[in-house]
């Protein structure tokens, strides 16, 4: 779409399978690296990645010809192959049905792609306050 000019910003986030922690520390940052290669090969801007064992969050720049249907679609399907093809786990690897999907201003982006990278500080507090009693 030449003389296309948008600002669409989607956050991506879906689950492993049953919510088990499959995605180890020990390959994170590589399945992440491998996501945002994902988005970057599907020609749309990977801005984030990033989350905990049991889900993951990525921020996209997406261009409007893309569905945001057919880009998580095809992130869960290489991601899960990946995984599975890397050997990371004994056991097969792959995503929960379904995601969320997202949309943010331009003006929220900052606080999104933070919210991004810091996901282990923010569960870990959200998993303390929880434990907390307040009288």
């Amino acid at each position: 779409m030449p003389g296309t000019f948008s600002q669409i910003y989607i956050q991506y986030v879906f689950a492993v399978e049953g919510r088990e922690n499959m995605i180890k520390p020990a390959f994170q940052e590589e399945v992440y690296k491998y996501i945002a290669g994902i988005v970057q090969g599907k020609e749309q801007k990977s801005l984030a990645v990033n989350g905990m064992e049991d889900h993951t969050h990525i921020l996209v720049g997406l261009k409007p010809a893309m569905k945001i249907s057919d880009l998580v679609r095809d992130i869960k399907n290489n991601s899960s192959n990946f995984i599975n093809e890397k050997g990371f786990l004994k056991q097969k690897f792959s995503w929960q049905e379904g995601y969320g999907a997202f949309s943010y201003s331009q003006s929220n982006f900052g606080n999104v792609i933070e919210y991004i990278k810091n996901q282990k500080n923010i569960i870990k507090r959200k998993r303390l306050s929880k434990s907390i009693w307040i009288f």
